[in-house]
């Protein structure tokens, strides 16, 4: 298999430490009793209601809508957007993480209805600078990961095409989102790593708002994203994790 893939730059938007982190979780990924089993979980939540708030996967005329999933990890909301029909590129700036995606491509490869999937490990400001343009883009749980969540949401709200649609799905910043996703998660139940979440860097659905109207971007549509037995749901309570979809006009 061969690999073109641009080198990790050390880009605005791509906290070095954040990229270390994840490389060490890449092997484990697509365990879904590993230490990725809280986005396991929440996978067919978020990557269903995306695809609710996306343009349809493939257009009237037959072709399919690309998609950009930044902050793609190993592919697991990747290989569900490829599954629905999307022309997907799957980018991270973690070559192990990205690694880890095309390996599990290869020994379960998706089937013949899904639309193609690519794995690019490199920053958002690689494809900007080649004038790259996306009718959808996901970026699921990562602004909270990012040096400057506003920049970020602009540059890519500048790489979706008018008429696109893109999903932000993040943690707030609450007392709630504190005790449950910092302290909780990581320190009590052990669910994941010491160090996954800066709580210092979740953002609020105001907050988003407003990051997204300087990107040029109307919120259509938020939602809440609560664990409930037997998976996470939908729901009305946004004071831990939320999803957000956005359209350029």
């Amino acid at each position: 298999m061969q690999h073109h893939d641009s080198p990790v730059l050390s880009a605005d938007s791509v906290a070095p430490e954040e990229i270390a982190h994840f490389s060490d979780l890449a092997a484990r990924w697509w365990d879904p009793a590993g230490p990725m089993r809280p986005l396991h979980a929440m996978n067919d939540l978020r990557t269903g209601w995306s695809m609710r708030h996306l343009l349809p996967p493939v257009a009237d005329d037959g072709a399919r809508r690309t998609l950009l999933d930044i902050g793609c990890g190993a592919g697991l909301a990747s290989e569900a957007f490829a599954r629905a029909g999307f022309d997907v590129t799957g980018l991270d700036a973690s070559q192990a993480a990205i690694t880890a995606g095309r390996l599990h491509m290869r020994r379960h490869p998706l089937p013949a209805s899904a639309g193609p999937l690519s794995y690019r490990c490199g920053s958002a400001e690689e494809l900007v600078a080649e004038g790259a343009r996306f009718d959808a883009i996901s970026a699921l749980e990562v602004i909270e990961h990012v040096t400057d969540p506003a920049a970020f949401l602009r540059m890519l709200g500048g790489m979706l095409r008018p008429g696109g649609a893109m999903v932000v799905s993040t943690m707030n910043r609450t007392w709630r989102s504190m005790a449950m996703a910092k302290i909780g998660a990581e320190y009590v139940l052990r669910l994941l790593p010491v160090g996954t979440h800066d709580w210092r860097k979740f953002i609020t659905p105001a907050e988003m708002g407003q990051y997204a109207a300087r990107a040029g971007l109307r919120i259509t549509d938020i939602a809440g994203m609560v664990p409930s037995p037997g998976g996470w749901r939908e729901s009305r309570d946004m004071a831990v994790n939320y999803v957000a979809a956005m359209v350029r006009d």
